[in-house]
């Protein structure tokens, strides 16, 4: 084995871990925090009931948006803007990208 190709090892090792780890998400988890948190402000399913017309994005509009998983990971894990600190958990944003990943 050349040194170009141990070069490559450690990028799909973190490429493995990250498949890995998203498969572990749990979207019916991530449609209930939705349903349970995010509701408030954003339309979290197909039909709005009773949402924003105006104001922060749809879960689905995100969702078609094709922001990657890293990049909502990033977006939920720092507070900004008007949304509230939840404080949410790994696994918890994990959920609620899998539950929006579902919307696409």
């Amino acid at each position: 084995m050349s040194y170009r190709n141990l070069s490559i090892v450690p990028a799909l090792s973190m490429l493995v871990l990250f498949v890995a780890h998203a498969a572990w998400a749990d979207a019916q988890k991530g449609g209930q925090l939705a349903r349970q948190w995010c509701a408030h402000c954003h339309v979290t399913g197909g039909n709005p009931a009773g949402g924003v017309p105006q104001g922060p994005p749809s879960f689905p509009t995100i969702a078609r948006s094709g922001m990657p998983a890293d990049q909502l990971r990033a977006f939920l894990s720092h507070p900004h803007g008007a949304m509230p600190d939840l404080s949410l958990t790994r696994a918890e944003i994990d959920d609620l990208i899998g539950y929006i990943e579902t919307l696409r």
